[in-house]
This record gives structure tokens, sequence and C-alpha cells, in this order.
């Protein structure tokens, strides 16, 4: 029996030794998918805990710190932001070699630029905690099942994915790679809400309910909006691919436009005018002039 089970283990051992070695040579044809350098990647657990800080930093008094305790609320948050400082900075240096700008450059080189953006994001902070105010107060008086701030700022996904797509939004303008991706696929997956970190959002953004939103990269979308669950703010074709790169793809919806549930607002040139209102399931792909109304008909 012992011979038995002996030839048995050593058959599972050479088994897995040849499952090991057929995908170890299935990585040496030199694809995009064969890299194995992870430490010349960004960290995507490292740039969620920056994103989970730097909620922390925008809303000092709501979220608990587990690491960090002081009884001095200022030191307290300050030890936070030299944390995200210092980590943020890090993680945007290894993004720089994914980046034009700095191929062929030195480490040296790599650090100075990541500390010169990571101090100009931070001089941001106080325009990102401006501009997520006013859509907690969006939030709170468009919606009446609201009866406090606080469950807002708590509890509601549509501000979680717009608080964390400003964030990543100051990133991208400042021409971060792969960061601000990283930090809007991670709201997304948290809140079912889709939003590309290079879209322009106006004050008093109010996004309700919000699961199966998407809001594309280069849609403008001004002040005093509120949008709806499933609602597409996109692309009217994607035929074009990489030629369509830096292009006016989505669409712009002006001041004081509210959008119902599973509309679908497509294309560059088209423009929501101001006060309109987009009605449930409508199929937009051509401008709305202002104050306009539109509704599906009824068969």
């Amino acid at each position: 029996m012992d011979y038995k089970y002996n030839d048995e283990k050593n058959s599972l051992k050479n088994e897995i030794k040849d499952i090991v070695d057929l995908i170890l040579a299935d990585y040496g044809h030199d694809r995009d998918i064969d890299k194995m350098d992870i430490f010349n990647q960004p960290d995507r657990d490292a740039v969620k805990d920056i994103v989970i800080k730097l909620i922390r930093i925008i809303y000092p008094g709501y979220y608990r710190d587990k690491v960090y305790k002081s009884y001095n609320d200022s030191n307290r948050i300050a030890i936070v932001i030299e944390d995200v400082i210092y980590n943020l900075q890090k993680q945007i240096a290894i993004a720089f070699r994914h980046s034009e700008d700095y191929e062929e450059t030195s480490e040296e080189t790599l650090d100075c630029g990541a500390r010169r953006i990571t101090h100009e994001f931070f001089k941001q902070i106080p325009k990102i905690r401006e501009y997520v105010d006013t859509d907690v107060q969006a939030c709170y008086d468009g919606d009446p099942a609201a009866y406090s701030k606080e469950e807002i700022i708590l509890s509601y996904p549509g501000l979680f994915a717009t608080t964390v797509n400003r964030i990543a939004h100051e990133l991208y303008l400042l021409k971060v790679p792969l960061i601000p991706r990283i930090m809007t696929e991670y709201a997304h997956s948290k809140t079912g809400i889709d939003i590309h970190p290079g879209a322009t959002m106006g004050k008093y953004l109010m996004i309700d309910h919000g699961t199966g939103i998407v809001i594309g990269e280069t849609s403008i979308i001004g002040e005093h909006v509120k949008i709806y669950q499933g609602v597409t703010i996109g692309g009217l074709s994607t035929r074009g691919g990489q030629a369509l790169k830096g292009s006016k793809r989505h669409p712009t919806i002006e001041d004081d436009v509210t959008i119902y549930s599973g509309a679908s607002i497509l294309g560059g040139e088209t423009v929501i005018g101001k006060g309109s209102v987009i009605g449930a399931n409508a199929f937009i792909t051509s401008s709305v002039p202002a104050a306009s109304r539109v509704s599906m008909k009824n068969n």
C-alpha cells in the first residue's frame, strides 16, 4: 500500500510540475499580459487605501481611523495628510513610468515630478471640498427621504461616487496616468456608478440611487443637475476606437437639468439645454433646446 501511495504522490507532483511549466512557458510570448514586474505597476490596494484616507480628509468628522489616534483633531488629520502625501507621491512615481513625458528618465526625475504633482494636487483639496459640500446640499435639498446630511455623507452611494470622482478628476487634470482610473473604478465596484475621471462636473450635482449610471470621459455636466439610476451619458459610437481619443465624444448637460432613470444621452455634439427634463428611458442623440421636456411616447 505504501508503494502505491508513494507512486500516486510522485505522479501528482509531476503533473503539477508540468502544469506550472506549461503556464510559465506561456509567459514567454512578450505580450502585454505577460509582464511580470509587479513593482513597475501602481499598487491597486495602496491606491484604494489612499482614496479611503482622502475621504477622511474631505469629511474629517465622519470616518473613524483605526490606525491613527490623537486627542487633538488637527494633529489627527495632519498625520493622515502626511501619510497620504508620502504614499500618493510613491504611487505617482511608479505610474509615471507609463507616461511618454517620463520615458527614459531617472528615478530622481520621477520622484521630483511625483513630488511636484502631489503637492499641486493637495493644494486643490479646498476646491474639492467646496464642490463636495454643494453635492451634499443638493442631495439633501433634492431627496425628501433624506433626514440629515449626516445620513447622506455616511450612506449615499451617489455622493461617494461623486466625491471619489472629484478627487480623481484633479489628478486627471494633472496628467497622472492610471491612478485616477483605478480610483474611479474602485468607486464603480462599490456603487455600480461608472464615472470616468475625465468627466467635468459642476457644483450641486445629485446622483439619486445611482446604480447603473455611466458618464463618459469628455462629458460636461453643469450645475444643479440631478441624475437618476441607469442613466448613460455616453459616446454615440466607439467603432473608431483609438482614433477617437482626444475628441469630444460625450454630451454636454447644461445647468438645472434633471435626467430620469434609464435615459441614454449620446454623442459629443449633443447638448441638453438649461432647465430641461429628460424622462425615463428616453434615447437622445441630438441636442435639446433649453427648458425642454423629453419623454417616451406610449404606444
